[in-house]
């Protein structure tokens, strides 16, 4: 009769052990894919991004600036609000850099403090999404 007992509690363990196991598993993997599966593929990037032509113009002390801009919107929806926007983001691009000098765009950290700038002013206009990253596809200062 004892044994008898023993013998049940072991096996009730071993199936409480089981089975929280299994939950474990099942809640592990179900929070990885989930995680996976907010992260854009490069494809809904690329849909959800504004190319902004070559910009030419001038700094405060004289300089020029020649860049072009690739902009990472929230949705397809926002990027085709930004496209027809498109005047409006130039402008605030030569507004922003007419009050800059070249020494404030040099380096990583002046080209990082001048994209943020840019997200916060255009995020301001848009409508429909956000903008979550501002890409320089090409940069030169004369």
């Amino acid at each position: 009769m004892k044994n008898n007992k023993m013998l049940t509690m072991i096996i009730i363990v071993l199936v409480a052990i089981i089975l929280i196991g299994g939950i474990c598993f099942v809640l592990f993997t179900q929070f990885n894919k989930s995680a996976k599966s907010l992260e854009p593929t490069i494809d809904e990037i690329v849909q959800a991004s504004v190319e902004i032509p070559e910009i030419t113009t001038n700094l405060a002390d004289n300089k020029i600036v020649r860049f072009s801009l690739k902009i990472q919107t929230s949705s397809k929806d926002a990027a085709a609000e930004l496209t027809k926007r498109d005047f409006q983001v130039k402008n605030i691009v030569i507004q922003e850099l007419s009050e800059m000098q070249q020494k404030d765009l040099e380096g990583k950290q002046g080209k990082q403090v001048f994209q943020k700038s840019l997200k916060t002013k255009i995020n301001e206009l848009m409508q429909e999404g956000e903008v979550q990253e501002v890409y320089f596809t090409s940069f030169i200062t004369q």
